[in-house]
């Protein structure tokens, strides 16, 4: 298996990151997704094990990069990481609200989707 820790930010490509990981996690059972408000929460450690068991790609929304922070305050290196706006420059489409995906969003939840499958084969 794979473990997804998607961006859980408030920025647009935070909402795509996670839209992106439920519907690779639905279309695929080898593929896990981890909340970053518990891990990044979780100061008794309860989440140490489950953490350590499988790869972990970090998929940040924004070049602020939390989610690799988060994980390396917990002593976790990462697999991977896909920086969603970055990948997301390379085409004519852009989120734009961080509450709603629209049908331009949604464009982009497409293309992240095709990125993480790509990621899986890598596995």
């Amino acid at each position: 298996k794979i473990a997804w820790a998607p961006c859980n930010g408030m920025s647009a490509n935070g909402l795509v990151s996670r839209v992106a990981v439920g519907d690779c996690r639905n279309a695929n059972e080898n593929v896990i997704s981890i909340c970053m408000g518990s891990t990044s929460a979780d100061i008794e450690g309860k989440n140490d094990e489950m953490l350590k068991k499988y790869p972990i790609v970090a998929l940040n929304g924004c070049a602020n990069g939390c989610v690799n922070k988060i994980l390396k305050n917990k002593g976790i290196d990462v697999a991977g990481t896909i920086a969603v706006n970055e990948v997301l420059e390379d085409y004519e489409v852009s989120a734009k609200d961080p509450f709603r995906l629209d049908a331009e969003a949604e464009e982009c939840v497409k293309i992240i989707v095709g990125e993480l499958n790509k990621t899986i084969e890598t596995f």
